[in-house]
Parts: structure tokens; C-alpha cells; sequence
């Protein structure tokens, strides 16, 4: 393991200052992980044939992306086609095809991959600019507008670039986005000109490029964009909605925010990349704003599904405990950031509060946005519909297919950690790894039903007798903890206890920040095996979310659930659950490719035939996995079931 380090960052007031990296670990990269996971791997399995196939249909043959730069290469005077962001849906199945290379290898997909990084790399300006809206429109206005997101691309290509390297050691698509960051760090920076980008990505980005080059000088870059934001340097602005600098998270400096405004995913991105800052520089000011500002977001802004962004008008957050259902926009990107802010906020703190968070966001709101199939996706992720909603080939504004296609694509980097003294399980997914302790070899194995079973086997191989620290998230759920805050809870907060026990007997853990520590001399063949409760737990709200009063929803493990019409004779809103209310649980192997179904005795609302009056009668309901839903037509559908009768709403 390398030791931390001390390093010099120049911030924009020009002095330097020494920092020590305060990362309590590091993610152990996609490319060291294989997955096996019953859940997971049929789902990257899809995403590997459908959800890149219909990437690539849309970006080579149905939409102008592609073409787009075949024109720059060509130089002959075309205009630009689409809209000024799409390139970085290029980049973006880029690198959700560089991770699904990795556990299911494509000759075909990556001869494919190469031929758009080739076209890529043709239009590359000799100055290292890339970005065809400007380069085959008026191209000296480049780099005028901050909302015009050329930086925003740029950081896409990054980030396939690091993960296409990582992926099959190829450096074309990199050596562009080294030849893009230095022509950006030339422009940009201390003593050179203010930029305080529109959307948010370029941060994130340039942190990865710094992981996988060390050099430092992107690190820097990195700091200084955000150290840019809150001073009144943005400019340019064509959008009426940049006027509201809120929209764009640049009321205040970084440093100096305490609670979550504007645009979701912008947001998210934002966060990702100051917290990868933080932790890499020890930065402070950074490290007590990310966790005010995480908890205004998961105490008083998130919804149960871990989605966020509650108002489709600025597509983000309105005012707190704004939290609607049937109304709520929820933009699948929103939650696929919660997941990379919150995997950077337990690398730097090794809480295991911020994976539970991350958790909640994967098995529900982000995993809500790709249909079972592959080829149809949500935008938007509503908690509650009439049957108006229904999952779409594509988008106008296409960021979303790309961006769950690289998550999915991708989960194997959110799985294990690794620090000086041990190994870290944070989610629990089948798979195995090969880690190394000094100079020797630690082979790990993981073996689930999870989320359906709460049984989880971790082998360890290890070549010869190491001593180091397994961390074990033992997940809030799993306590009685609904979600850090309280912003939910469980109406029994009593829970079933956990069980962890070292080749068939209970071991000796100590319990730290959500991990239990199990510090011992491992062998060959060793098991550790973590018994979890898979108890229905039934869901209430704070009383500030006015939405769900008098309401309850249901988890189990880590997935939330719904009431859909497919499974309820059509209907989804004509269902009570009253208090001490009973549920049963069962595994269908057959239905929407296997999940658990909970069932439960409910009063339901029937109009009578002659529609003159309604009656109440006892019956049998079914409830699905949420981000199951809607993958059988369009049809009703609630997260949050009423207790009493006043909230009932029937549809006839």
C-alpha cells in the first residue's frame, strides 16, 4: 500500500500550501473486480448487449453525435448538428462500454469503441481544444460562455479516457484528454482567466486524470475551479436560468455552503469533486462543507428512494421537506451522483452512513432509471403515477441512458476499499478480487443472494498468514436506522440482530463508524459470514413532509417497494394499510426476472357496479421492488400507501 504523501497546491491567491491526503481509504478499482452476482451481473449483462446497443444506434445512426466530428475531421465547412452538450453522450457510452468490457468482453463493441476514439482523435484541434458545436460553428466564441458546456464535455472525455485505459491499457482516448486538460490549464488558472463553469464535471475529472498520470498540476486545476465559484466571475451566461446563481451552486464559495440549491446534477457533481479535492489536500474548509451540506441534502431533501431533486422546473430542489410524490422529478442522473458523492464522502471519512446512502440510491432510485430489458429508460423517477408515466427509447436531452449504462457498467468500483490495515466490504455483491497486503497476495471472495437473502460468505485466500482489519458494513437498515437523520423511520425501530460468525462460529468484532472489525491473522479457506435480517419494515415519514403524512411505505433490505396495478386488479390507489398490519414474503423466480414479493391483507376501496356507492373489502396485495416498475405497460403505481380512508383516490 503507498504510504500518504505531502504535496504543494497553488490556490488562486497564488500561495502554496502543504496538505497530507486524509482519505481513509481507497476504492478498489472496477478493473480488479469480477462479478459473479446474481442481482448485478444479469443486469450489466443487459446494459453490455441492449443499453450499448442502443447507445450506439442512437449516436452513429439516429442522432448526428458521431457525425458531428467525422465533420471537424473532414474541414469542409459543415455545420454542427444537435444540441451544444451532445458530445459528451459520446463520451459518456464510452466509458460505460470501457467498464462493461471488463466483465463482459466485446470484440465487436470495442472495435467500435476504437473507431469513435479514432474519429475522436481527427477532431482534436493541434491546440488541444476539442468540442465540435464551437469548432464547426463561430469558433472564436469559444470559451466565452460558461453555460455553453465545453468544459462539461471535456470532462466526459476525461473520465472515459481513464476508465477506457483502465479498462484495456489503450492510450489514444487518454493522450486527447491530457492533450484537452493542458489546453485548459493554459487559458485557465492562477493569474490567468476566471471560469466558473455552468454544469459541473470537469472537477471530478480532473481528479481521475490526476489519479492515473500523478501529476499534480490536474489536482491543482481541480481546486482552483471550485476555490473560482461564489465570487461573481461567472459571465456570459445566454440561459435566462443562469441569472439565478443558486441554479448553478455560485451564491457562495464552496468552502462557505451550507445547504443544497438549484440543479440536482449539477450539484452532485459539484460535491463528487470537492469532496475528491478535500480528501486528497486535507482541505478543511471543503471537508466540514461537504458534510453540512450532505446532511441539508439526506435530512431535509431526499426522497426515500434516494433520488433527489424534488421540482422539474429547475430540475432540482425547491425549499425543504418538498418532497412530492407523483410530481416528484427524481432525474435519474440526480441519483447515479448521489452515488459517486457519497463513495467519495466514505472514502474520506470511512462513516459507513454515506454507503447506506449510496445503497439506497443504487438498488432504487438510479437502478429505477434502465428497464429490465436494457432499452428503455426513465428521465425522471416519480414516486407515485396514475398510469401517465412510461419508460422511453431515448431523450432529446439524452444524458441519462449513457449515464446508468456507465453506473451499471461500473458497480464493481463501489464494492471494496482498501486501506494500510485491512480491506473494506461496503456493498455486498458477488464477486472477486485479488488484493495485496505488503508482498503478499490476498485472493477475496464473495458469495450473495443479496438483496433477496441477507446471507453474505466472504473467503479469503490469502498465499501465505496475513494480519490485517476485514471492515464489514453492517448497514443501518440492518439496526433499525431507516436513514441517517431521521428524515425516515421505521415504525418499529426494534431489529432482529445481525450475525457474524468466522468459520461457523461467532468471531470478536468491534463495531466503528457502521463496520464491524474482525483484526485477526487470516489463512487459506478462512470464511467470515454475515447474517442479515430481511425482515418487511414498514416506513414513516417526518411530520415537515407533508406529502407522506398519514402514510407508510415498505423496505426490505435495501429496496424500497411499491403497489403497482399490474399486480392489484389495474389499481394502486385504492389501498389502505392499517396499523399492525402482517406481511408475508416470496421469491418469484419467473416475475420481472425474479425478485421478492411482499403480500399483506388490506381493506380495498371498490366502486360498485352501478357507481352509486363504494365499498371496502378485504383482499390479498402484492407489492414489487420499485425499481421494478413499469415494465409491464403503463399502469398505476405508489410508493406511499395511505392509512386511512380519506386519502384514498380509486381510478375507474
Amino acid at each position: 500500500m503507498k504510504k500518504p504523501f505531502l504535496f504543494l497546491i497553488l490556490l488562486s491567491s497564488g500561495q502554496l500550501f502543504a496538505q497530507a491526503p486524509v482519505r481513509k481509504m481507497q476504492p478498489v478499482n472496477f478493473s480488479q473486480v469480477t462479478i459473479n452476482d446474481k442481482f448485478w451481473k444479469p443486469t450489466m449483462d443487459k446494459v453490455a448487449t441492449a443499453t450499448l446497443q442502443a447507445c450506439i444506434l442512437q449516436t452513429e445512426v439516429k442522432t448526428p453525435r458521431i457525425r458531428n466530428f467525422e465533420k471537424v475531421a473532414r474541414k469542409k465547412g459543415e455545420k454542427h448538428e444537435g444540441i451544444f452538450y451532445d458530445d459528451s453522450d459520446v463520451y459518456k457510452a464510452l466509458e460505460a462500454i470501457a467498464y462493461s468490457l471488463k466483465n463482459h468482453p466485446d470484440a465487436a463493441i470495442e472495435k467500435t469503441a476504437d473507431e469513435w476514439i479514432d474519429k475522436i482523435a481527427a477532431a482534436q484541434l493541434p491546440d488541444g481544444y476539442i468540442g465540435t458545436y464551437y469548432t464547426l460553428g463561430d469558433f472564436d466564441q469559444r470559451w466565452t460562455d460558461m453555460s455553453m458546456h465545453e468544459d462539461y464535455n471535456g470532462g466526459h472525455l476525461i473520465e472515459a479516457a481513464v476508465a477506457y485505459y483502465n479498462a484495456t491499457g489503450k492510450r489514444k482516448l487518454l493522450d486527447v484528454a491530457i492533450r484537452f486538460a493542458n489546453h485548459f490549464n493554459d487559458l485557465f488558472g492562477p493569474g490567468k482567466r476566471h471560469w466558473v463553469t455552468g454544469h459541473q464535471e470537469l472537477e471530478l475529472a480532473l481528479v481521475k486524470l490526476y489519479t492515473v498520470t500523478q501529476d499534480k498540476k490536474y489536482l491543482a486545476l481541480s481546486h482552483w475551479l471550485l476555490e473560482e465559484r461564489g465570487h461573481k466571475y461567472a459571465k456570459g451566461y445566454t440561459w435566462t436560468d443562469w441569472k439565478d446563481t443558486a441554479y448553478a451552486q455560485d451564491v457562495v464559495p464552496v468552502r462557505d455552503q451550507k445547504e443544497i440549491t438549484g440543479h440536482a446534477v449539477r450539484a452532485m457533481y459539484l460535491y463528487t469533486g470537492a469532496a475528491d479535492v478535500a480528501a486528497l489536500t486535507g482541505d478543511e474548509g471543503y471537508m466540514k462543507a461537504m458534510n453540512t451540506v450532505w446532511e441539508d441534502v439526506v435530512y431535509r431533501n431526499m426522497f426515500l428512494t434516494g433520488g433527489i431533486g424534488s421540482s422539474g422546473s429547475n430540475e432540482g430542489f425547491s425549499v425543504d421537506y418538498d418532497l412530492p410524490n407523483e410530481q416528484a422529478y427524481c432525474e435519474t442522473c440526480a441519483s447515479v451522483g448521489m452515488v459517486f458523492w457519497n463513495q467519495r464522502m466514505n472514502l474520506m471519512t470511512g462513516d459507513s452512513k454515506f454507503v447506506d446512502v449510496l445503497e439506497r440510491s443504487l438498488y432504487n432510485g438510479a437502478r429505477d432509471g434502465l428497464s429490465l430489458t436494457g432499452d428503455r429508460f426513465f428521465y425522471g423517477n416519480p414516486l407515485a403515477s396514475r398510469g401517465q408515466h412510461f419508460r422511453r427509447e431515448w431523450f432529446g436531452t439524452a444524458c441519462c441512458p449513457a449515464n446508468i449504462a456507465r453506473l451499471v457498467a461500473s458497480v464493481g468500483d463501489y464494492i471494496y476499499s482498501v486501506s494500510p490495515d485491512g480491506v473494506w466490504v461496503n456493498l455486498f455483491i458477488g464477486s472477486q478480487t485479488n488484493l495485496k497486503f505488503g508482498k503478499n497476495e490476498v485472493p477475496l471472495q464473495m458469495e450473495t443472494n443479496y438483496p433477496w437473502e441477507g446471507s453474505v460468505r466472504i473467503t479469503v485466500q490469502p498465499k501465505a498468514k496475513t494480519r490485517f482489519i476485514m471492515y464489514v458494513r453492517i448497514p443501518g437498515w440492518a439496526t433499525g436506522e431507516a436513514v441517517p437523520g431521521g428524515l425516515y423511520q421505521f415504525v418499529d425501530k426494534s431489529a432482529k440482530p445481525f450475525l457474524l460468525t468466522l468459520n461457523g462460529k461467532p468471531v470478536e468484532y468491534k463495531m466503528e463508524k457502521g463496520y464491524a472489525m474482525v483484526n485477526r491473522e487470516w489463512k487459506k479457506d478462512d470464511v467470515l459470514h454475515l447474517h442479515l435480517p430481511m425482515d418487511v419494515k414498514q416506513v414513516v415519514a417526518r411530520g415537515e413532509v407533508s406529502q407522506d403524512q398519514d402514510r407508510v411505505a415498505l423496505q426490505r433490505g435495501p429496496l424500497v417497494y411499491c403497489v403497482e396495478g399490474a399486480d392489484n386488479n389495474n389499481q394502486a390507489w385504492n389501498i389502505i394499510v392499517p396499523e399492525k398490519t402482517s406481511f408475508t414474503t416470496t421469491y418469484n423466480p419467473d416475475l420481472l426476472e425474479g425478485i421478492t414479493t411482499i403480500h399483506f391483507q388490506s381493506p380495498v376501496l371498490q366502486v360498485t357496479t352501478d357507481g352509486t356507492s363504494v365499498t371496502t373489502e378485504m383482499k390479498t396485495v402484492t407489492a414489487i421492488p420499485y425499481y421494478s416498475w413499469c415494465n409491464r405497460g403503463q399502469n398505476s403505481m405508489q410508493v406511499w400507501l395511505p392509512r386511512k380512508i380519506k386519502d384514498i383516490k380509486i381510478n375507474y
